[in-house]
């Protein structure tokens, strides 16, 4: 597998490059911008990790760019940026996953993993599992045919939890995800979302679809 790194940073361009390698994986490591989107489109990569803040050309005029021009390989964005508002612009500009720094290696491995092993039927904004279908261009949410009225929370943990269907997504992954920064691990906010999630989409057919994994967290299959 080949990976691209656009990241200027020296220290954590290095530190994933060399992490990635020990992995068996290729991996072209570039600092700027405008030279990551020509070398994204120049070879053929598996997966983009992409950072926001590049010179040249910032992650999010990269990411659009490729994107504008049909560009389909999955990219995770590597952001600073806690905030929720910044997370839902690159999550609707085309990224993929992202994940924030500070990071553990560990966390960023499993996600490239995760996304180079995605069908690329799931680059269609419409997400499906059995009967349930999210659509993430327009927020509709459909079981069985029938609309399902979620608020945006609600919306942003089953979107998570549908993209990474089979795979079972921790309270924190989840939380950080929709919340975007880190609750105290005692709060119950994710279990409120998730009932309520259940109650909607589950309740009313027999094939339960959201489980339970105890001390762990969440998936949906």
């Amino acid at each position: 597998m080949k990976v691209l790194v656009i990241e200027d940073d020296p220290t954590v361009g290095s530190f994933v490059k060399r992490g990635l390698e020990e992995q068996r994986w290729g991996v072209s490591l570039v600092t700027d911008g405008e030279e990551g989107e020509r070398a994204a489109l120049q070879e053929p990569f598996d997966v983009v990790i992409l950072d926001m803040r590049l010179p040249g050309k910032s992650g999010l005029e990269v990411l659009s760019s490729l994107r504008a021009g049909g560009y389909e390989k999955p990219v995770l964005i590597l952001t600073a940026q806690d905030a929720v508002d910044a997370k839902v612009s690159t999550l609707r500009a085309g990224a993929d996953d992202y994940v924030t720094k500070p990071f553990a290696f560990e966390e960023l491995l499993a996600r490239v993993e995760a996304l180079a092993r995605r069908p690329r039927a799931l680059v269609s904004p419409v997400l499906r599992v059995a009967d349930l279908e999210v659509n993430r261009d327009t927020r509709e949410v459909t079981r069985a045919g029938e609309p399902i009225e979620l608020t945006p929370k609600e919306f942003a943990v089953l979107e998570y939890l549908i993209r990474h269907a089979g795979r079972v997504m921790s309270r924190t992954l989840i939380t950080e995800y929709a919340w975007g920064y880190h609750f105290d691990p005692g709060t119950n906010i994710v279990d409120v979302v998730i009932n309520h999630l259940r109650k909607k989409i589950d309740a009313k057919h027999a094939r339960k679809l959201i489980t339970t994994v105890r001390g762990v967290g969440y998936v949906v299959k």
